[in-house]
């Protein structure tokens, strides 16, 4: 099932019936007519929310704070993403300056049943210096759902949400949230630290190393966020975050015997290939592959895959084998042309190897 789908007529109806159960005169019938339209099944996921969220509007009580009041009081029973209309309600009708805080309340209310993360965004570019204050104190809060938003919501290209076009720029504002945040005993904010930094990576990868560097080794969660969040510059073989973890030494690795099965291999099919490597003392590996695959317009555009991080002994030798495939996804289309294959050690390609993708 899409994910889009679980907004269907009988999520909506039960929606409905609890919404009347608090505010008697909504319409239930009316409510699901006017959602399930002639457009309903062409729209997708955040469309059919927004769209759920405008009718539902025209059925509560015309008072922004008695309308905040009865979704307060239906939040408990709509928890995990099909509550996000709560948090879109919020976002749409509330950035008034005499709401603002009741705004905040509600989505701090809202957000520990469902994610908050996308409506913060509006009121962030609004008054950055205003919300982000709020962002630090939802860095303390004692409900871990609360403290995520607190880093979600500021991520500077959080996927389906609105980007900060401000923090891509200079992410500064982030950083007392990140460094609130970074030891947090919840894994679900560690996570969201992890993917912030990542994003910042993006565009300041120096920052981000640095960050890195200073935070490495004070405690073993910040150091789990710190892999994860650099994970984007370890595959730009960042040499700064390679030697953070170790990986600061490809010479001492041999690497011999890579070959690729097939000279060709066509769309839907699968390419094997194999190589070996040997330490020449003790060491620590990351090994990974890249994908230079021919895009539509004719340029090649490089995905890269791990294989794995090990500890080798010295002398100790390994062979590896794997298996690419091509087949088309809904999110990777494949285009025939010369493609490649290259063999990463420790951020250093060692070996690069052509084929044919063929139709």
């Amino acid at each position: 099932m899409l994910l889009k789908d679980m907004y269907n007529s009988e999520s909506l109806r039960e929606f409905a019936r609890k919404l009347r159960e608090v505010h008697l005169p909504f319409p239930v019938e009316e409510f699901l007519k006017l959602n399930m339209d002639e457009t309903w099944d062409n729209l997708e996921l955040k469309a059919r929310g927004r769209q759920i969220n405008l009718n539902m509007a025209k059925f509560l009580p015309q008072d922004y704070a008695e309308a905040i009041e009865v979704l307060r009081q239906v939040a408990p029973d709509f928890d995990g993403f099909f509550g996000i209309v709560l948090n879109d309600f919020v976002e749409v009708f509330g950035q008034n300056e005499k709401d603002w805080d009741l705004s905040m309340e509600a989505v701090e209310f809202f957000t520990q049943y469902s994610t908050a993360e996308f409506a913060v965004r509006p009121f962030i570019i609004r008054d950055e210096a205003r919300m982000m204050a709020q962002m630090r104190r939802w860095a303390k809060h004692e409900n871990e759902h609360v403290r995520r938003l607190a880093s979600e919501g500021c991520r500077p290209a959080l996927p389906w949400g609105v980007a900060l076009a401000a923090f891509k720029r200079d992410p500064a504002p982030i950083l007392p949230v990140l460094t609130q945040l970074k030891a947090d005993p919840s894994a679900y904010v560690r996570k969201s630290v992890a993917n912030n930094l990542n994003d910042i990576s993006k565009t300041h990868p120096d920052l981000v190393a640095a960050i890195a560097e200073e935070w490495h080794g004070e405690n073993p969660l910040t150091d789990r966020i710190i892999k994860h969040g650099c994970r984007t510059l370890l595959k730009r073989g960042n040499p700064r975050v390679l030697a953070i973890f170790g990986y600061d030494d490809a010479d001492s690795i041999e690497f011999d015997n890579f070959a690729l099965d097939s000279a060709s291999v066509k769309i839907g099919g699968e390419l094997g290939f194999s190589f070996a490597i040997c330490a020449k003392k003790a060491m620590k590996v990351r090994l990974e592959y890249g994908i230079d695959d021919v895009k539509s317009g004719g340029k090649r555009n490089r995905k890269i895959f791990q294989i794995s991080e090990l500890a080798l002994k010295e002398n100790e030798a390994r062979n590896y084998r794997k298996r690419q495939s091509f087949r088309d996804l809904s999110t990777r289309r494949h285009y025939p042309g010369i493609h490649s294959i290259t063999i990463i050690v420790n951020g250093v390609e060692r070996g690069k190897l052509d084929f044919e993708l063929a139709k």
